[in-house]
Protein backbone atom coordinates (compact mmCIF):
# COMPACT_ATOMS: atom_id res chain seq x y z
CA UNK A 1 0.00 0.00 0.00
CA UNK A 2 1.35 3.21 -0.91
CA UNK A 3 2.01 6.14 1.61
CA UNK A 4 -0.81 8.86 1.59
CA UNK A 5 -0.59 10.22 5.32
CA UNK A 6 3.22 11.26 7.18
CA UNK A 7 3.89 8.51 9.69
CA UNK A 8 3.28 9.39 12.89
CA UNK A 9 6.23 9.99 15.58
CA UNK A 10 4.49 8.46 18.61
CA UNK A 11 0.55 8.64 20.13
CA UNK A 12 -0.84 11.59 20.08
CA UNK A 13 -3.33 11.71 23.28
CA UNK A 14 -5.36 14.65 23.06
CA UNK A 15 -9.11 14.47 22.53
CA UNK A 16 -9.32 17.46 19.87
CA UNK A 17 -12.37 15.82 18.20
CA UNK A 18 -14.69 15.25 21.36
CA UNK A 19 -14.34 13.87 24.79
CA UNK A 20 -15.53 10.66 23.20
CA UNK A 21 -13.88 10.35 19.86
CA UNK A 22 -10.37 9.50 18.90
CA UNK A 23 -7.75 12.03 18.36
CA UNK A 24 -8.43 13.51 14.95
CA UNK A 25 -4.84 12.77 13.72
CA UNK A 26 -5.68 8.84 14.56
CA UNK A 27 -8.75 9.10 12.94
CA UNK A 28 -7.40 10.20 9.66
CA UNK A 29 -4.54 7.85 9.39
CA UNK A 30 -6.82 4.96 9.98
CA UNK A 31 -9.19 6.29 7.29
CA UNK A 32 -6.18 6.80 4.77
CA UNK A 33 -4.12 3.68 5.87
CA UNK A 34 -5.32 1.46 8.68
CA UNK A 35 -2.00 -0.41 9.13
CA UNK A 36 0.22 2.33 9.26
CA UNK A 37 4.04 2.88 10.59
CA UNK A 38 4.89 4.22 13.41
CA UNK A 39 8.27 5.86 14.48
CA UNK A 40 8.56 5.21 18.31
CA UNK A 41 9.94 8.44 20.21
CA UNK A 42 12.88 5.67 21.39
CA UNK A 43 13.68 5.88 17.38
CA UNK A 44 12.03 2.40 17.08
CA UNK A 45 10.17 1.63 13.77
CA UNK A 46 6.90 -0.19 14.49
CA UNK A 47 3.36 0.00 12.89
CA UNK A 48 0.24 1.54 14.24
CA UNK A 49 -3.01 -0.69 13.24
CA UNK A 50 -6.53 1.22 13.66
CA UNK A 51 -9.02 -0.26 11.37
CA UNK A 52 -11.69 -2.98 12.13
CA UNK A 53 -11.04 -5.65 10.21
CA UNK A 54 -6.94 -5.28 10.86
CA UNK A 55 -7.11 -4.94 14.69
CA UNK A 56 -9.35 -8.46 14.35
CA UNK A 57 -7.09 -10.19 12.47
CA UNK A 58 -4.27 -9.29 14.43
CA UNK A 59 -5.92 -10.00 18.07
CA UNK A 60 -6.89 -13.57 16.06
CA UNK A 61 -2.89 -14.17 15.23
CA UNK A 62 -0.85 -15.35 18.16
CA UNK A 63 1.97 -14.43 15.79
CA UNK A 64 1.75 -10.85 17.03
CA UNK A 65 2.66 -11.80 20.58
CA UNK A 66 1.57 -10.50 24.10
CA UNK A 67 4.74 -11.25 26.29
CA UNK A 68 6.84 -8.43 26.73
CA UNK A 69 10.01 -10.31 27.33
CA UNK A 70 10.92 -11.07 24.00
CA UNK A 71 12.26 -7.80 22.93
CA UNK A 72 12.54 -4.09 23.76
CA UNK A 73 9.22 -3.09 25.14
CA UNK A 74 8.74 0.62 22.86
CA UNK A 75 6.53 2.98 24.58
CA UNK A 76 4.42 5.02 22.16
CA UNK A 77 4.11 7.58 24.06
CA UNK A 78 6.51 10.15 24.48
CA UNK A 79 7.43 9.85 28.35
CA UNK A 80 9.85 12.38 29.21
CA UNK A 81 13.31 11.01 31.03
CA UNK A 82 12.24 7.69 29.37
CA UNK A 83 15.60 5.92 28.41
CA UNK A 84 15.44 4.04 24.89
CA UNK A 85 14.43 0.42 25.49
CA UNK A 86 17.17 -1.84 24.80
CA UNK A 87 16.40 -4.97 26.74
CA UNK A 88 13.47 -7.04 27.47
CA UNK A 89 10.37 -6.75 30.17
CA UNK A 90 10.77 -9.16 32.28
CA UNK A 91 7.52 -11.42 32.19
CA UNK A 92 5.77 -11.24 35.68
CA UNK A 93 4.05 -14.31 36.98
CA UNK A 94 0.49 -14.82 36.63
CA UNK A 95 -0.09 -11.62 34.92
CA UNK A 96 -1.18 -13.75 31.89
CA UNK A 97 -2.43 -11.22 29.52
CA UNK A 98 1.07 -10.55 28.83
CA UNK A 99 1.68 -14.20 28.01
CA UNK A 100 0.88 -16.20 25.00
CA UNK A 101 0.18 -20.14 25.36
CA UNK A 102 0.74 -22.56 26.90
CA UNK A 103 1.30 -20.22 29.69
CA UNK A 104 -1.67 -18.09 29.04
CA UNK A 105 -3.55 -20.94 29.09
CA UNK A 106 -2.64 -22.84 31.88
CA UNK A 107 -3.50 -19.75 34.17
CA UNK A 108 -6.54 -18.70 32.51
CA UNK A 109 -8.26 -22.06 32.36
CA UNK A 110 -8.08 -21.97 36.28
CA UNK A 111 -9.90 -18.75 36.33
CA UNK A 112 -12.68 -19.40 33.38
CA UNK A 113 -15.28 -21.29 35.50
CA UNK A 114 -15.09 -18.06 38.10
CA UNK A 115 -16.74 -15.80 35.29
CA UNK A 116 -18.87 -17.81 33.60
CA UNK A 117 -22.16 -16.27 31.87
CA UNK A 118 -24.04 -18.51 34.34
CA UNK A 119 -22.19 -17.62 37.63
CA UNK A 120 -22.42 -14.15 36.49
CA UNK A 121 -26.14 -14.28 36.05
CA UNK A 122 -26.63 -15.97 39.83
CA UNK A 123 -24.92 -12.73 40.79
CA UNK A 124 -26.85 -9.81 39.27
CA UNK A 125 -29.25 -9.59 42.04
CA UNK A 126 -26.75 -9.06 44.35
CA UNK A 127 -25.01 -6.48 42.03
CA UNK A 128 -28.30 -5.19 41.98
CA UNK A 129 -28.35 -4.64 45.69
CA UNK A 130 -25.05 -3.25 46.33
CA UNK A 131 -25.71 -0.87 43.33
CA UNK A 132 -29.23 0.44 45.20
CA UNK A 133 -27.81 0.87 48.38
CA UNK A 134 -25.10 2.64 46.77
CA UNK A 135 -27.28 5.08 45.17
CA UNK A 136 -28.95 5.32 48.63
CA UNK A 137 -26.32 6.93 50.14
CA UNK A 138 -25.89 9.32 46.69
CA UNK A 139 -29.43 10.25 47.30
CA UNK A 140 -28.57 11.42 51.05
CA UNK A 141 -25.85 13.92 50.12
CA UNK A 142 -26.32 17.68 48.80
CA UNK A 143 -25.21 18.13 45.38
CA UNK A 144 -23.00 19.02 44.07
CA UNK A 145 -20.98 15.65 43.99
CA UNK A 146 -18.08 14.40 42.62
CA UNK A 147 -19.90 10.77 40.34
CA UNK A 148 -16.63 9.34 40.78
CA UNK A 149 -16.34 9.10 44.37
CA UNK A 150 -19.96 8.53 45.14
CA UNK A 151 -20.89 6.62 42.99
CA UNK A 152 -19.08 5.20 39.83
CA UNK A 153 -15.63 4.13 41.81
CA UNK A 154 -17.65 2.32 45.03
CA UNK A 155 -19.75 0.01 42.96
CA UNK A 156 -17.10 -1.94 40.87
CA UNK A 157 -14.86 -1.77 43.72
CA UNK A 158 -17.26 -3.28 46.08
CA UNK A 159 -18.01 -5.66 43.45
CA UNK A 160 -14.72 -7.22 42.76
CA UNK A 161 -13.40 -6.89 46.78
CA UNK A 162 -16.34 -9.52 47.29
CA UNK A 163 -15.88 -11.41 44.54
CA UNK A 164 -11.68 -11.44 45.44
CA UNK A 165 -11.92 -11.89 48.72
CA UNK A 166 -10.30 -8.52 49.18
CA UNK A 167 -11.33 -6.37 52.55
CA UNK A 168 -13.24 -3.02 51.10
CA UNK A 169 -11.77 -1.40 54.04
CA UNK A 170 -8.20 -1.48 52.40
CA UNK A 171 -9.61 0.38 49.06
CA UNK A 172 -8.01 3.53 49.38
CA UNK A 173 -4.71 1.68 49.28
CA UNK A 174 -5.55 -0.28 46.25
CA UNK A 175 -7.08 2.16 44.76
CA UNK A 176 -4.19 4.80 45.27
CA UNK A 177 -1.94 2.53 43.90
CA UNK A 178 -3.61 1.07 41.04
CA UNK A 179 -4.08 4.97 39.86
CA UNK A 180 -0.42 5.67 40.20
CA UNK A 181 0.34 2.58 38.15
CA UNK A 182 -1.55 3.66 35.46
CA UNK A 183 -0.65 7.21 35.13
CA UNK A 184 1.25 7.36 31.26
CA UNK A 185 3.96 9.87 31.94
CA UNK A 186 4.99 8.69 35.27
CA UNK A 187 8.78 7.94 35.71
CA UNK A 188 9.74 4.13 35.87
CA UNK A 189 10.84 4.41 39.61
CA UNK A 190 7.03 5.51 40.87
CA UNK A 191 5.66 3.13 38.35
CA UNK A 192 7.63 0.25 39.90
CA UNK A 193 6.69 1.70 43.86
CA UNK A 194 2.97 1.25 42.90
CA UNK A 195 3.38 -2.03 41.82
CA UNK A 196 5.36 -3.24 44.43
CA UNK A 197 3.52 -1.72 47.21
CA UNK A 198 0.10 -3.48 45.50
CA UNK A 199 1.78 -6.54 45.23
CA UNK A 200 2.98 -6.71 48.53
CA UNK A 201 -0.23 -6.45 49.79
CA UNK A 202 -1.95 -8.94 47.70
CA UNK A 203 1.33 -11.11 48.30
CA UNK A 204 0.42 -11.49 52.05
CA UNK A 205 -3.43 -11.61 51.29
CA UNK A 206 -2.87 -14.47 48.96
CA UNK A 207 -0.83 -16.27 51.20
CA UNK A 208 -3.64 -16.15 53.88
CA UNK A 209 -6.08 -17.88 51.71
CA UNK A 210 -3.69 -20.60 50.80
CA UNK A 211 -3.62 -21.52 54.53
CA UNK A 212 -6.77 -20.48 55.21
CA UNK A 213 -8.76 -20.53 52.29
CA UNK A 214 -12.46 -19.07 52.19
CA UNK A 215 -15.82 -18.57 50.12
CA UNK A 216 -14.30 -16.48 47.21
CA UNK A 217 -11.95 -16.38 43.80
CA UNK A 218 -8.60 -15.44 45.28
CA UNK A 219 -9.10 -18.61 47.31
CA UNK A 220 -10.11 -20.87 44.76
CA UNK A 221 -7.23 -20.41 42.89
CA UNK A 222 -4.91 -20.70 46.36
CA UNK A 223 -6.66 -24.44 46.49
CA UNK A 224 -4.13 -25.33 43.34
CA UNK A 225 -0.78 -26.31 44.19
CA UNK A 226 0.67 -26.03 41.16
CA UNK A 227 0.24 -21.78 40.94
CA UNK A 228 3.15 -20.39 43.22
CA UNK A 229 2.31 -17.99 45.38
CA UNK A 230 4.43 -15.04 42.62
CA UNK A 231 1.73 -16.68 40.75
CA UNK A 232 -1.21 -15.94 42.66
CA UNK A 233 -0.29 -12.77 43.16
CA UNK A 234 0.06 -11.64 39.67
CA UNK A 235 -3.45 -13.31 39.07
CA UNK A 236 -4.74 -11.17 41.86
CA UNK A 237 -3.08 -7.87 40.72
CA UNK A 238 -4.58 -8.43 37.01
CA UNK A 239 -8.45 -9.08 38.86
CA UNK A 240 -7.96 -6.35 40.81
CA UNK A 241 -6.96 -3.76 38.91
CA UNK A 242 -9.19 -4.60 36.14
CA UNK A 243 -12.02 -5.40 38.05
CA UNK A 244 -12.81 -2.17 39.14
CA UNK A 245 -10.60 0.18 37.20
CA UNK A 246 -12.23 -0.36 34.08
CA UNK A 247 -15.96 -0.77 34.88
CA UNK A 248 -15.77 2.39 37.07
CA UNK A 249 -14.21 4.31 34.14
CA UNK A 250 -17.04 3.08 32.02
CA UNK A 251 -19.97 3.91 34.51
CA UNK A 252 -18.04 7.69 35.29
CA UNK A 253 -17.92 8.32 31.06
CA UNK A 254 -21.00 6.58 30.48
CA UNK A 255 -22.59 8.88 32.48
CA UNK A 256 -21.11 11.94 31.12
CA UNK A 257 -21.70 10.66 27.65
CA UNK A 258 -25.73 10.16 28.22
CA UNK A 259 -25.74 13.82 29.51
CA UNK A 260 -24.31 15.03 26.63
CA UNK A 261 -27.29 13.02 24.87
CA UNK A 262 -30.32 14.29 26.88
CA UNK A 263 -32.45 13.06 24.14
CA UNK A 264 -31.04 9.23 24.48
CA UNK A 265 -31.02 9.38 28.30
CA UNK A 266 -34.58 10.12 28.55
CA UNK A 267 -35.22 7.09 25.75
CA UNK A 268 -33.41 4.62 28.24
CA UNK A 269 -35.69 6.07 31.34
CA UNK A 270 -38.74 5.23 29.40
CA UNK A 271 -37.78 2.00 28.17
CA UNK A 272 -35.33 -0.06 30.46
CA UNK A 273 -35.61 -2.60 27.62
CA UNK A 274 -33.25 -0.43 25.96
CA UNK A 275 -30.03 -1.14 28.23
CA UNK A 276 -28.21 -4.17 27.56
CA UNK A 277 -27.84 -2.74 23.88
CA UNK A 278 -27.34 0.77 25.06
CA UNK A 279 -24.35 -0.53 27.16
CA UNK A 280 -22.77 -2.31 23.85
CA UNK A 281 -23.04 1.11 22.13
CA UNK A 282 -21.56 2.92 25.05
CA UNK A 283 -18.77 -0.29 25.41
CA UNK A 284 -18.12 0.84 21.76
CA UNK A 285 -18.62 4.45 21.81
CA UNK A 286 -16.06 4.97 24.78
CA UNK A 287 -13.91 2.10 24.29
CA UNK A 288 -11.71 3.02 27.85
CA UNK A 289 -9.35 0.56 27.51
CA UNK A 290 -8.12 1.67 23.91
CA UNK A 291 -4.34 0.76 23.17
CA UNK A 292 -2.28 -2.43 23.04
CA UNK A 293 0.71 -3.88 22.34
CA UNK A 294 1.57 -7.04 20.26
CA UNK A 295 5.43 -7.81 18.98
CA UNK A 296 5.24 -9.46 15.77
CA UNK A 297 7.68 -12.99 15.90
CA UNK A 298 7.81 -13.72 12.27
CA UNK A 299 6.88 -11.37 8.88
CA UNK A 300 3.47 -11.41 8.91
CA UNK A 301 0.81 -9.90 5.99
CA UNK A 302 -1.52 -7.30 7.10
CA UNK A 303 -3.57 -4.98 5.91
CA UNK A 304 -1.53 -5.22 2.64
CA UNK A 305 1.51 -4.37 4.65
CA UNK A 306 4.39 -6.17 5.73
CA UNK A 307 4.79 -6.03 9.22
CA UNK A 308 8.42 -7.56 10.27
CA UNK A 309 9.56 -9.46 12.75
CA UNK A 310 10.81 -7.81 15.84
CA UNK A 311 8.89 -5.19 14.96
CA UNK A 312 6.33 -3.37 17.78
CA UNK A 313 2.83 -2.77 16.50
CA UNK A 314 0.29 -0.29 18.63
CA UNK A 315 -3.43 -1.66 18.07
CA UNK A 316 -6.35 1.09 18.79
CA UNK A 317 -9.33 -0.61 19.58
CA UNK A 318 -11.10 3.00 20.41
CA UNK A 319 -10.02 3.65 16.37
CA UNK A 320 -11.03 0.33 15.35
CA UNK A 321 -14.53 0.88 17.16
CA UNK A 322 -14.62 4.38 15.38
CA UNK A 323 -13.86 2.74 12.19
CA UNK A 324 -16.74 3.72 9.25
CA UNK A 325 -16.09 0.85 7.52
CA UNK A 326 -17.67 -1.30 9.89
CA UNK A 327 -20.25 0.92 11.92
CA UNK A 328 -22.29 3.73 10.13
CA UNK A 329 -22.06 7.40 12.08
CA UNK A 330 -19.12 5.66 14.47
CA UNK A 331 -18.56 8.99 16.06
CA UNK A 332 -22.68 9.21 17.10
CA UNK A 333 -23.46 8.15 19.91
CA UNK A 334 -26.55 5.79 18.71
CA UNK A 335 -28.50 3.38 21.53
CA UNK A 336 -30.44 1.81 19.10
CA UNK A 337 -27.41 0.40 17.10
CA UNK A 338 -27.06 -2.98 16.91
CA UNK A 339 -23.25 -2.24 18.52
CA UNK A 340 -22.62 -6.15 19.12
CA UNK A 341 -19.19 -7.29 17.43
CA UNK A 342 -17.21 -3.87 19.12
CA UNK A 343 -13.90 -4.65 20.11
CA UNK A 344 -13.93 -3.28 23.24
CA UNK A 345 -13.40 -6.38 25.34
CA UNK A 346 -10.55 -7.87 22.88
CA UNK A 347 -10.54 -10.12 20.63
CA UNK A 348 -9.20 -13.91 20.59
CA UNK A 349 -7.67 -15.57 23.21
CA UNK A 350 -7.06 -12.68 25.50
CA UNK A 351 -10.95 -11.75 25.36
CA UNK A 352 -11.51 -9.92 28.49
CA UNK A 353 -12.56 -12.32 31.23
CA UNK A 354 -14.30 -10.19 32.98
CA UNK A 355 -16.58 -8.69 30.41
CA UNK A 356 -20.25 -10.49 31.65
CA UNK A 357 -19.59 -8.68 35.15
CA UNK A 358 -19.04 -5.67 33.59
CA UNK A 359 -21.73 -5.60 31.61
CA UNK A 360 -23.80 -6.57 34.52
CA UNK A 361 -22.73 -3.77 36.51
CA UNK A 362 -23.30 -1.43 33.86
CA UNK A 363 -26.31 -2.30 33.00
CA UNK A 364 -27.57 -2.42 37.37
CA UNK A 365 -25.29 0.90 37.62
CA UNK A 366 -27.17 3.43 34.63
CA UNK A 367 -30.55 1.84 35.15
CA UNK A 368 -30.62 2.63 38.27
CA UNK A 369 -28.78 6.16 38.47
CA UNK A 370 -31.68 7.06 35.17
CA UNK A 371 -34.28 5.81 37.37
CA UNK A 372 -33.63 7.55 40.77
CA UNK A 373 -32.03 10.63 39.79
CA UNK A 374 -34.55 11.61 36.67
CA UNK A 375 -33.27 15.53 36.97
CA UNK A 376 -29.47 14.37 37.06
CA UNK A 377 -26.79 17.13 35.19
CA UNK A 378 -23.64 18.21 34.99
CA UNK A 379 -22.67 20.87 37.84
CA UNK A 380 -20.06 22.11 35.77
CA UNK A 381 -19.85 23.22 31.48
CA UNK A 382 -18.77 20.02 29.58
CA UNK A 383 -15.56 21.33 28.70
CA UNK A 384 -14.24 21.49 32.10
CA UNK A 385 -14.35 17.78 32.81
CA UNK A 386 -11.20 16.68 33.56
CA UNK A 387 -10.52 14.04 31.35
CA UNK A 388 -8.24 11.01 31.60
CA UNK A 389 -5.92 11.72 28.92
CA UNK A 390 -3.07 11.07 31.18
CA UNK A 391 -4.26 7.47 31.89
CA UNK A 392 -3.78 4.49 30.46
CA UNK A 393 -7.42 3.56 31.26
CA UNK A 394 -9.57 6.46 29.61
CA UNK A 395 -11.94 7.73 31.58
CA UNK A 396 -12.33 11.18 33.73
CA UNK A 397 -10.94 12.18 37.05
CA UNK A 398 -14.08 14.00 38.86
CA UNK A 399 -17.49 14.09 37.60
CA UNK A 400 -19.62 17.20 39.08
CA UNK A 401 -23.09 16.41 38.82
CA UNK A 402 -26.02 18.01 40.53
CA UNK A 403 -29.92 17.11 40.73
CA UNK A 404 -32.92 18.97 41.85
CA UNK A 405 -35.55 17.68 44.07
CA UNK A 406 -35.74 13.79 44.03
CA UNK A 407 -39.03 13.63 44.68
Amino acid sequence: MSQTTPVPQGLPTERDASPFDPPSQISRLRDARPVSPLLFPDGHEGWFVTGYDEVRQLMADTRFSSRQDIGPLHEAYATPGMPAATEPSPQIPGVFIAMDPPDHTRLRRRLTGAFTVKRMKRLEEHIVEIVERQLDELACLTPTVDLVKEFALPVPSLVICELLGVPYEDRENFQANSAQFLVKDQSLDEKIAAYTALTSYLSELVTRKRAAPGDDILSDLARHDDLTIEELTGSAFLLLLAGHETTANMLALGTFALLENPEQAAELRADPELLPGAVEELLRYLTIADIFYRYATEDIELGGETITKGSTVVVSLLAANHDPRHFDNPDTLDIHRNARGHLSFGHGIHQCLGQQLARIEMRAGFDGLLRRFPTLELAVPAGEVRLKTDMNIYGVHELPVTWSDLG
